[in-house]
């Protein structure tokens, strides 16, 4: 009675975990560059239930197996193991905007980020939309600059160009100071001179990342450190590109129902075994 009450209960317990995952992912459905999480459970060993003669003794000679019949298998709950991401490619959302940019990294084994310095450090970032500081360097929402091979990247408002493989080039013809670039539409590029490098980097195990806020990866001891992307085909980089979430909408709205299901399941089941209980001492005992 009391194990039914256990079983009941954690699988109460895990469904919330679950559910705390799915709300997180639908909450972040629209945020640039999120990638969905999944919660594993593993369940506890079962025990196989044989029936037994009317004395309580089972059916063993001497000598022999247990000859008494298999009733069957019984679940002893299960609990929360992990909750890894999962780094699909996502949708690309061609905004035309300069300074954005999207990693296009499909085929290849390990996923590829950009490189933020936060004031903790180094951080490996999905998200591509970047804005100028009154500096004139790039930087997201937060202020956070987007590294580049030789250090924080400066550039003019419309006085750059980054190719695929991630260069920076600018106008000299125009000038790199804030404000100085020609205008949005101007297509004069003369004695174009490479800047710098986008900085790209991936880790050995991206499973072991540490999931930070505001769409931040840490990279830990199980992880490895950030290296260069040594992959079959090299990582694109698209300029007035971002990477939309790689959750699926339809699919977490049905894990939901699903979860709810399964817990309001296991609170009936806790529920009719705390009923039972109370038959059993208020009635039984007497």
């Amino acid at each position: 009675m009391l194990r039914g009450l256990y079983t009941g209960s954690s699988g109460m317990i895990m469904n919330q975990y679950k559910l705390d995952v799915i709300s997180n992912n639908l909450a972040n459905v629209d945020k640039t560059g999120f990638k969905a999480d999944e919660a594993i459970f593993k369940s506890f060993p079962e025990m196989v239930l044989h029936r037994t003669r009317e004395d309580g003794l089972g059916y063993t000679p001497a000598g022999s197996f247990d000859l008494a019949p298999t009733v069957g298998k019984l679940g002893l709950g299960s609990e929360f193991n992990e909750s890894f991401t999962r780094f699909e490619q996502g949708a690309a959302k061609q905004t035309g905007n300069p300074m954005d940019f999207m990693i296009d990294d499909r085929g290849n084994e390990r996923p590829s980020f950009f490189v933020v310095r936060t004031d903790k450090g180094d951080r490996l970032t999905r998200g591509g939309s970047f804005i100028l500081d009154r500096e004139g360097f790039l930087v997201n929402p937060d202020g956070h600059p987007l590294m580049g091979e030789n250090g924080p990247i400066k550039v003019a408002k419309f006085n750059f160009l980054v190719k695929e493989n991630g260069e920076v080039w600018i106008n000299q013809a125009v000038g790199n100071e804030p404000g100085a670039g020609a205008n949005e539409t101007s297509n004069q590029w003369q004695n174009p001179v490479l800047l710098d490098k986008i900085k790209v980097r991936t880790v050995e195990f991206p499973r072991e990342l540490k999931k930070e806020g505001n769409g931040f990866y840490e990279d830990t001891p199980e992880s490895g450190p950030m290296v260069v992307p040594q992959e079959r085909n090299d990582p694109t980089l698209l300029q007035g590109f971002v990477e939309a979430s790689n959750v699926n909408l339809v699919s977490q709205m049905v894990q939901m129902i699903e979860v709810q299901r399964q817990y309001e399941a296991n609170q009936k089941s806790v529920t009719t075994h705390d009923q039972l209980l109370g038959r059993l001492i208020n009635e039984v005992a007497r």
